[in-house]
């Protein structure tokens, strides 16, 4: 994910961010003015970001002084103002503690705000660091103007106020919500990377002008759709401004593919990830102590290392080697120079690439652009996002939220970096539910009454995808393989090996079963259409062109030599043939999310066995039909033309093919 999030609360979280994070993530010198530490430390002051700042006297973009931060999040959720706000009602004859009640937004709280960080992908940031003046105010502007969307899409559609006895109601904020954004250039490591946090008050105003405070778990629980979204927002925007694309790129094996900024090579993402390498290397030394941990004896299988486990270990990794910030300060100009002399350096990459990264990026995006066709279908990209939600989340169930998320993923997929219309995720999510969803909420509790809340899982089983993957070469090797499942038991562990020896089994990672699950549904219904409607050609070879029964079906039964024809005046086509004829001759997604030959072995083994199954209900269907026909033909004539099954014309429509 490109945007995280951290629960900030009042006391000593709240002196890290205001010691350290303001200023750049280092370290302000003791007595030093906010202001002055930020520009010893090269960053820009905080900003005042949020629909709500005007309840609260405060103006977009106004500069955040150390005052109102402390007041706001070190003070338990008081007005920015409040000392001001103080002094007049004490100037006013009030007492002490009615003065200290009219500067606080309500209740006093513990957790006083939420930290969103938000950084691009590396390549993006990558052409931010090596580019031209140009290039760099054109990234920066679409990372700022995603951050703004994805804050009015959390105010929208995300952010609750509880209240009443245990939280039962909840109200949107109306005036909208408070935050402040500090700019960031570099990381821990001294490499670059452009990113900025978004501190963001729990303090909300309802409609009757009393102070609550935003529900946390909402904002945790939607953190991965938010991040969807920024990440395509800011892709989209640096595409059309800079004439680039992204493309598919598979970091780890078996996860989901990035998107990633075509043409920029993969050896300066690498030379930007020091601290994933760190982090790795960690990694790997506390899952050897993970395993020894519970050697008690001799035991006679060796522990899983569960993804949940593994995420665990990852964060006590990135504690543990965490490196400690630059001292000296330098100024952006400094640093992108010295950015690029190490790049030239250390990362193996040639000069003149890094020198003319962006443009290699465009042309990378002009091949990219001319042979994949941009074509969104919302039918089928609601069959593989329900797939993959229902494929890799636990149990298959799922919240509308999940829908979202992966709505959003595979959009950026299909679009390459092209822009698409505000509400199209929810379209896809939409026809999701309706179609592939069934709803499996309990009607008895508060929280599942709510549209977020609602428990849905698909109407489709997928019980006979292949539990794991298997080399079609090699012989398995029971003593080598890792458990399918939770409930397996672990490779059986040979005497006189330490745990540093062996191969730590681990669950296998769910998104190749996704990527599966997707497939065989979309196949599925293309041989289900395809029986209903004999004599139409549907080859289809690309991610998303596998359709649904209803929208295959033509307005006619046609002959396979006039498959190609253009439709008459005034009638409509079930599908788009040009855009169809553009997308077969495109590069498939496909191959671009790097199918092994064991997966696609698997997919045409479970595909032909449903083109067989269909063939064989059609089969039958015609049989059923030709002895109706027959038993038609036996009645005397007078009543002949009453029981005659209607023939269907040459330009009945859809209910023709039935």
């Amino acid at each position: 994910m490109t945007v995280d999030i951290r629960i900030v609360r009042a006391g000593q979280m709240y002196r890290y961010y205001l010691r350290q994070t303001v200023v750049g993530d280092g370290r302000r010198p003791a007595r030093t003015p906010l202001r002055a530490a930020q520009e010893q430390a090269g960053v820009p002051v905080g900003r005042w970001v949020g629909r709500g700042l005007a309840v609260l006297g405060l103006a977009p973009g106004e500069e955040a002084t150390e005052q109102q931060l402390r007041n706001l999040f070190g003070e338990r959720g008081r007005h920015p103002y409040a000392d001001r706000i103080e002094a007049d009602r004490l100037a006013q004859g009030a007492s002490p503690t009615e003065a200290y009640r009219a500067g606080a937004l309500g209740r006093r709280v513990t957790v006083t705000g939420v930290d969103f960080v938000f950084r691009p992908q590396p390549s993006i940031y990558l052409l931010w660091a090596f580019g031209d003046e140009e290039t760099r105010l054109v990234i920066e502007a679409a990372h700022e103007r995603a951050i703004v969307r994805v804050l009015e899409w959390i105010e929208d559609e995300v952010a609750v106020i509880r209240y009443g006895k245990d939280g039962n109601y909840r109200v949107r904020p109306p005036g909208g919500l408070v935050a402040v954004r500090f700019h960031h250039y570099e990381a821990r490591s001294g490499r670059p990377l452009l990113h900025d946090h978004l501190l963001l008050s729990v303090k909300g105003q309802r409609l009757d002008g009393k102070w609550g405070s935003i529900h946390t778990l909402a904002l945790h629980e939607n953190t991965v759709a938010a991040s969807a979204l920024y990440n395509e927002l800011v892709a989209a925007e640096v595409c059309e401004e800079l004439g680039l694309a992204t493309e598919p790129r598979t970091v780890t094996p078996g996860r989901r593919p990035v998107m990633e900024i075509a043409g920029v090579p993969h050896g300066l993402i690498r030379w930007t990830a020091q601290r994933s390498d760190q982090i790795a290397a960690c990694l790997a030394e506390l899952e050897h102590e993970y395993v020894t941990a519970v050697d008690d004896g001799e035991p006679r299988f060796l522990p899983v290392v569960s993804e949940r486990a593994r995420a665990k270990l990852n964060t006590i990794a990135a504690r543990k080697t965490r490196p400690p910030k630059r001292g000296k300060a330098r100024s952006l100009a400094q640093l992108r120079a010295d950015w690029k002399a190490s790049a030239i350096r250390t990362s193996g990459v040639a000069a003149d690439v890094i020198s003319s990264l962006l443009e290699y990026a465009r042309a990378a995006a002009a091949v990219i652009r001319a042979r994949v066709a941009a074509v969104v279908d919302i039918a089928l990209a609601a069959v593989d996002v329900t797939a993959t939600v229902f494929v890799m989340n636990n149990g298959g169930r799922f919240h509308r939220r999940h829908l979202l998320a992966e709505a959003r993923r595979h959009l950026a997929l299909v679009l390459r970096g092209r822009r698409r219309d505000p509400g199209l995720d929810d379209q896809v999510v939409a026809t999701a539910i309706t179609a592939h969803c069934l709803d499996i909420s309990e009607p008895t509790t508060v929280r599942g009454l709510e549209a977020g809340y609602r428990l849905y899982t698909a109407r489709w089983a997928l019980s006979d995808l292949p539990a794991r993957r298997r080399s079609p070469t090699a012989a398995p090797d029971p003593d080598r393989h890792p458990p399918a499942g939770p409930g397996e038991l672990a490779a059986p562990r040979p005497p006189g090996q330490d745990a540093g020896e062996w191969e730590i089994p681990r669950i296998p990672l769910q998104y190749d079963r996704a990527v599966l699950a997707g497939a065989v549904v979309r196949e599925k219904l293309r041989t289900t259409a395809a029986a209903a409607v004999r004599g139409r050609a549907y080859d289809v070879v690309a991610h998303q062109q596998a359709a649904m029964p209803e929208q295959l079906l033509a307005s006619e039964p046609v002959d396979p030599e006039h498959d190609g024809r253009e439709p008459e005046a005034g009638r409509e086509e079930a599908i788009d043939m040009t855009a169809l004829g553009s997308l077969r001759e495109s590069r498939t997604d496909v191959e671009a999310l790097d199918l092994t030959a064991d997966r696609l072995r698997r997919l045409q083994e479970v595909a032909t066995k449903m083109a067989d199954d269909a063939r064989a209900r059609a089969d039958r269907v015609l049989a059923d039909r030709t002895a109706a026909q027959a038993d038609a033909d036996a009645v005397r004539p007078d009543d002949q033309q009453a029981h005659r099954p209607q023939q269907p014309g040459p330009h009945r429509g859809r209910e023709a093919g039935h």
